[in-house]
């Protein structure tokens, strides 16, 4: 098991132990601790970053279930249902027990064998077959889907079932549906027919007190449209906030009889359930449904599919998992919101026998969809096997992030989005009716929705994969932008009063999930962020690249004045008018625990390919004037930047000529990432000498990756040039997963491949093999197995590997050659 660093580690909660006292230590750990005490116990809310009670790890996560925005429900790589987030952006870590599938044999009339699916032996529903013995089952996962295997012991019959969930790049309908579901292979070995029923068993609720509320029932259901029918239980959920309603369910076909269980005591003994599946490998089928439960009663249902498979033969039973919670609040519970999906199936709350027709009999046209896109990847022999993994599973934040995705309300008006301070974006209405507004959480442990530092490296998922979704929260961004809240506040890391938002500004989120995403931005409150210096860059990088890769010269021009403001607001941190900003001394970017003055690698990288991009844009918008001012300020900016930060063989983490000024970055060349993602990167409009960058990334690649932990562990962000790691923060020591796997598309993009691969590597070998975190990738770890923020977003920066292996294969005369991406053991 894993160690778990304390409160004080990294981004929103990170301090310089250079910079402060113990006074200082000492009164924001009393700030803090008032403001949790208030949150938390008085308001009875989450805190946005808990640390006092941090979320434990669990090394039993598998794939997702669910699309984009409607919610999520985890399976375990054991297949236990394990992990919830129903209501947006709040988690459950609950394994159910009751939420199982269970195997029943048949032969002449005689049931051979029946065993629940599970590994458990656990005090409830002790009158059912558990304990399956692990060695004959094995787990894969490829997001959006997942293998298990169970290899019957003495029955010579394999059941594999795959699960599907409708996670389908430029698609803006089906990847919204919360919907998973499960394909149950049955291969007979036998050289007798066998009768094969698979039972699936689902508890009313997510494992919380909620369930002993009262007042949740179950009812049977058949669903039957163009000839196609399903049945199955729907599994009322009736609270207050946020209602919702399970259904699982069975297609009925040719040689496939569905039968179900209406209700039992998922904490009983379950012998009634046992005996009836037992008795016939069939359920009841009771018409009625099942009374409310009574405060303190749980309640759960079962459905199930049987067939006959033929001797030697084989068959499919295909069973599904969906959720209905249409109309949803926010912790504040001010505003109703309606999910994406009910665009296509109704706000009512009686969807869900729909949602699961349309799985059941769309499932086979989703993998098409999705073997056509990862085909490519998974047959091209140059790339190694651990990247193929990575690329397609770390996608599962996509959905698991706490995403939502909801409707513009009919009667919404331009002036209710930007209000009267807002800049005319012509486009602003269209995109958000026809697409909607997406956000997800900076991590499972940080709840906050788009933090906007760290969406500059997972960006690259959403803009190759659902570029609409980009464009749109890019709108919603850019409205933050215009719009100011100037009420008063105390900042916790210092104890300073500012106001919430200013203007002209990009803030740093768009909210908490606990109060009003979209209507109060800027959640976090450790540190002032209208002072940072890579929020306003970031913005302006993102909307180039995202007209670069999607050619909407209606959103560039949208955009456009944005630009010019912030860029304009990002010009009072040049305070010597050398055409370079200056970082303030303190933690002023995503890196806020890591102290940084004067000109910056970093920062001035970002503010150097940010006007790059202004005089681009300004091009391509026909701004003369524009375009002149920002040409002066990137010729006066380069020269400064080479001048104050190169020395001879990287650039200087900063200027101030501090004992680590001269650290080696791992981020150093982030501004070059970015323009080389744009095809900016070369001829007119190159920045930084190639030479130099080059010369960077191979001082990097040496000292902060091969000097640290043998090379097996990816990028150390900070590293002295002796080869020992920067520990002047709790941040300069570690290794971010997201910013090494940027750094390895830099490193491609500049011809360094193998380096690359061998950066990235680290990274996925340390995550998802040595350290267990399958599916919860953290911000963060450390050399000597702590780590910090399980489940993060920027580890989607992989997306950007991708982008620079396509853009260079487009460029190459011959395709990369195995030998320059070397496979591993």
């Amino acid at each position: 098991m894993l160690g778990r660093r304390s409160a004080m580690l990294g981004h929103s909660s990170g301090t310089d132990s250079d910079g402060w006292s113990c006074l200082s230590y000492l009164s924001f750990l009393c700030r803090y601790f008032r403001w949790w005490y208030k949150k938390t116990r008085i308001e009875k809310k989450p805190a946005f970053i808990d640390l006092l009670c941090a979320v434990p790890l669990q090394q039993i996560y598998g794939c997702p279930l669910g699309g984009i925005g409607g919610g999520t429900i985890t399976r375990g790589w054991r297949g236990e249902f394990c992990r919830w987030q129903l209501n947006p952006g709040i988690y459950h870590y609950e394994t159910v027990i009751a939420n199982q599938f269970t195997v029943c044999l048949r032969c002449k009339g005689q049931t051979i064998y029946q065993q629940v699916l599970s590994v458990e032996r656990p005090n409830t529903l002790q009158g059912w077959n558990w304990g399956y013995c692990g060695h004959y089952a094995f787990y894969h996962a490829l997001y959006p889907r997942a293998w298990m295997v169970y290899e019957l012991p003495g029955q010579n019959v394999v059941l594999t079932c795959r699960q599907v969930s409708p996670v389908i790049p430029h698609d803006y309908k089906d990847s919204s549906l919360p919907v998973g579901v499960f394909i149950w292979e049955v291969e007979n070995g036998r050289d007798e027919d066998v009768d094969v029923s698979i039972m699936f068993s689902l508890q009313n609720g997510t494992g919380t007190e909620e369930d002993r509320s009262g007042g949740h029932w179950n009812e049977p259901f058949a669903f039957e449209k163009q000839g196609e029918r399903v049945a199955g239980v729907l599994l009322h959920h009736c609270t207050s906030v946020n209602p919702f309603t399970f259904a699982i369910s069975a297609r009925e076909k040719a040689g496939t009889a569905v039968t179900h269980l209406t209700a039992f005591n998922p904490v009983g003994s379950g012998r009634e359930v046992w005996r009836d599946l037992l008795q016939d490998g069939r359920l009841d089928s009771p018409a009625d449904k099942s009374s409310p439960t009574e405060k303190g009663e749980v309640t759960a249902a079962a459905v199930c599919a049987s067939c006959r498979v033929p001797a030697r033969g084989h068959r499919t039973l295909e069973l599904a998992l969906a959720w209905d919670m249409p109309r949803v609040h926010f912790g504040s519970k001010e505003k109703l919101h309606l999910r994406r999906y009910t665009r296509f199936f109704g706000s009512g709350g009686d969807a869900a026998p729909a949602l699961s027709h349309h799985a059941l009999t769309h499932y086979e046209e989703w993998e098409k969809k999705i073997e056509a896109w990862q085909k490519p990847i998974l047959e091209n022999s140059q790339l190694p096997s651990w990247y193929k993994s990575a690329l397609f599973n770390e996608l599962y934040f996509m959905t698991d992030g706490g995403t939502i995705w909801v409707e513009l309300p009919p009667d919404c008006c331009a002036e209710d989005l930007q209000g009267p301070a807002g800049a005319c974006f012509s486009h602003l209405l269209p995109v958000l009716r026809e697409y909607g507004r997406f956000a997800y959480l900076e991590g499972q442990e940080y709840r906050m929705y788009n933090t906007y530092d760290v969406h500059f490296y997972a960006s690259f998922a959403l803009v190759m994969l659902w570029p609409k979704l980009q464009i749109s929260l890019q709108y919603d961004i850019a409205v933050t932008v215009v719009n100011e809240d100037v009420q008063p506040r105390q900042y916790l890391m210092c104890g300073q009063t500012a106001q919430v938002k200013l203007k002209n500004v990009v803030p740093h989120d768009i909210g908490d999930p606990g109060d009003e995403p979209w209507q109060r931005v800027n959640a976090y409150v450790m540190h002032d962020t209208a002072d940072w210096k890579d929020l306003n860059l970031k913005f302006v990088l993102q909307v180039y690249r995202d007209y670069y890769l999607t050619h909407d010269s209606l959103y560039l021009r949208d955009m456009w004045p944005v630009c010019q403001a912030v860029m304009e607001s990002e010009l009072k941190f040049d305070t010597d008018n050398d055409g370079l900003i200056e970082n303030g001394g303190f933690a002023d970017q995503t890196y806020d625990a890591w102290v940084v003055n004067g000109a910056s690698a970093y920062c001035g990288g970002l503010w150097l390919a940010a006007v790059c991009t202004m005089c681009k844009m300004a091009e391509v918008l026909g701004d003369t004037e524009i375009r002149q001012k920002y040409t002066d300020i990137l010729s006066k900016g380069k020269e400064a930047f080479e001048r104050m930060l190169w020395n001879g063989k990287y650039y200087n983490y900063d200027s101030s000529g501090s004992e680590t000024s001269g650290s080696i970055m791992s981020d150093q060349c982030a501004g070059q990432w970015f323009l080389g993602a744009c095809g900016l990167d070369q001829g007119e409009f190159e920045v930084f000498p190639k030479s130099h960058v080059v010369s960077a990334l191979k001082t990097i690649f040496e000292k902060n990756v091969m000097s640290f932990a043998g090379g097996t562990m990816g990028a150390v962000n900070g590293m002295r040039p002796d080869g020992v790691p920067d520990t002047s923060s709790v941040q300069s020591d570690e290794v971010w997963i997201g910013v090494v796997y940027a750094l390895a598309a830099t490193m491609i993009q500049e011809g360094l491949v193998e380096e690359g691969f061998h950066t990235a590597e680290g990274c996925y070998r340390t995550v998802w093999e040595r350290l267990g975190m399958a599916f919860q990738t953290p911000e963060a770890y450390r050399e000597k197995k702590v780590y910090r923020s399980l489940a993060y977003m920027r580890p989607l920066s992989i997306w950007s590997m991708q982008l620079a292996l396509e853009r260079r294969d487009s460029q190459a005369s011959a395709p990369l050659q195995p030998s320059q991406v070397p496979i591993h053991p």
